[in-house]
């Protein structure tokens, strides 16, 4: 009977050390799903994530390049357990909530939001803040010393207004900008396609367009200058990763490996990341390897 007893202990001390070998020791579970929205920063930050998570032990199933308006229901859903979101979005897009724009009571709208009504949470924040903003030709700001959307207004009168047609009539576009700064009486003002208004500006056809404060173009600062939003009119866009509260919960180690990236992440460094793939036309797997390999002493 003991001789029994033993192989039956045996077998059972067997079952659950290879049970604990599927699921992790250390309380990780079989695969982390990463998704992305459809556009180069979400998806080399996603990357970024995933070779972090990796190099940590964890598996990681990529579901990047989801369409912007699916991608929550993706999550809620569970056919994803995290992406890189941004604040405003989950304010204002998500929530449905007022606007507010000092960049930390968002965010602790959104964690605290979140967590109550999706079982989602938001980790720490990177500092990269992917807003609206306005471009202006580095050339003109020179000329004419404008450096904060207060100094454009000012000058209006001088500019040649590179719009894209619906700027001028959303609520956090030109009127947004009149109800916070006044008027903007322009030189003149044309409607362009969007993906024209780096050229228009650098060949001198214009002297400013809207912009995104993280594009890759602006890493060209002897040729493009992002105006400071002075009056802080637009809400914060603060890029970061949100994932499901279930599987945060059934794996240690993870929040920390993915807040140790965020700190690393800025406003000029996305710029710089979107630069080499929008620019540069490098891939944006490489360009994610590459930065990982920068950092990667810094997670340890």
């Amino acid at each position: 009977m003991k001789f029994k007893t033993l192989i039956v202990t045996a077998l059972s001390i067997a079952l659950i050390c290879s049970f604990a070998a599927c699921t992790g020791a250390d309380n990780k579970s079989d695969v982390i799903s990463i998704g992305s929205k459809d556009f180069t920063e979400s998806l080399v930050v996603a990357e970024i994530y995933a070779l972090a998570l990796e190099d940590a032990g964890f598996t990681v199933d990529r579901k990047l390049n989801i369409a912007g308006s699916l991608v929550h229901a993706a999550i809620i859903n569970k056919q994803i357990d995290m992406y890189p979101e941004y604040t405003g979005t989950g304010l204002l897009a998500i929530l449905k909530h007022d606007l507010v724009t000092d960049p930390d009571e968002v965010y602790n709208i959104v964690k605290e939001e979140y967590a109550k009504e999706f079982d989602i949470v938001w980790l720490d924040s990177t500092n990269a803040n992917d807003g609206q903003g306005l471009v202006i030709s580095t050339k003109v700001t020179d000329e004419l010393g404008i450096r904060t959307i207060s100094d454009l207004q000012a000058q209006a009168h001088n500019i040649r207004f590179a719009s894209q047609g619906e700027f001028d009539y959303r609520e956090d576009g030109l009127p947004g900008m009149i109800e916070v700064y006044g008027q903007f009486d322009w030189k003149s003002s044309r409607v362009y396609d969007n993906g024209l208004k780096y050229h228009l500006l650098e060949s001198g056809e214009a002297d400013l367009a809207p912009a995104y404060t993280t594009e890759g173009q602006l890493v060209r600062t002897e040729l493009f200058t992002l105006l400071e939003d002075d009056k802080q009119m637009w809400p914060p866009y603060y890029l970061t990763p949100i994932i499901r509260n279930d599987t945060l919960t059934a794996n240690s180690g993870i929040a920390e490996v993915l807040n140790k990236v965020s700190a690393t992440l800025d406003t000029e460094t996305v710029i710089a990341l979107n630069a080499k793939i929008d620019v540069d036309k490098m891939e944006f797997e490489e360009v994610a390897k590459e930065y990982f390999d920068s950092i990667q002493h810094l997670l340890e």
